[in-house]
């Protein structure tokens, strides 16, 4: 299948998708993008403190008539919430890369998570009986979620000097030689 995203090197990086989870969109947008920067260990320990509630997903987007909550702190927010089922998925999935590492002969220590994308999948349609005999819609909101983990790249040092090259502009240039003739 297609990836809306090509990593920079794809032989030190673990794709891993799901189509059609029966899990909230909203709920699941909010927890891939919290996650989003990890590294593959520090997302897996994330989410189950997520679960267990000692950090927070924070809400930033689909925040409508979300709770505030002192664990949003930590991420420069107000609302949050604990999103179980969410977390559960997106945990499976990082498992599953993980999986997918150990096959390719990838180190899951270094990677981390560049690229998410969760988007709405087809509604399911199913029928609330109301009264007066009417009949409504009871809807839900499934999701597709991919994930691209790629290795962290060697960290570079930089140079104790600058060479900084000066350039001149031609107002610069025509005061230069104005000082050089006189």
């Amino acid at each position: 299948m297609r990836y809306t995203y090509e990593p920079r090197n794809p032989a030190k990086a673990v794709r891993v998708r799901g189509s059609d989870i029966r899990v909230h969109y909203k709920n699941t947008y909010e927890v891939c993008q919290a996650i989003k920067g990890m590294n593959l260990k520090a997302a897996e320990t994330y989410l189950e403190d997520v679960m267990e509630h000692k950090q927070v997903v924070p809400f930033r987007k689909f925040c409508g008539g979300v709770g505030r909550t002192a664990q949003a702190k930590a991420f420069k927010a107000t609302q949050g919430r604990w999103p179980t089922k969410s977390c559960k998925v997106v945990l499976g999935l990082l498992r599953q890369a993980e999986a997918n590492a150990d096959y390719k002969g990838v180190d899951a220590e270094g990677l981390t998570l560049t690229h998410v994308q969760v988007n709405e999948a087809q509604r399911g349609r199913r029928r609330t009986y109301r009264a007066h005999g009417r009949i409504g819609p009871y809807m839900n909101s499934p999701a597709h979620i991919e994930f691209i983990f790629e290795q962290d790249d060697e960290t570079v040092e930089k140079p104790t000097e600058s060479t900084r090259i000066v350039k001149f502009t031609k107002k610069q240039f025509a005061k230069r030689r104005l000082h050089i003739g006189n």
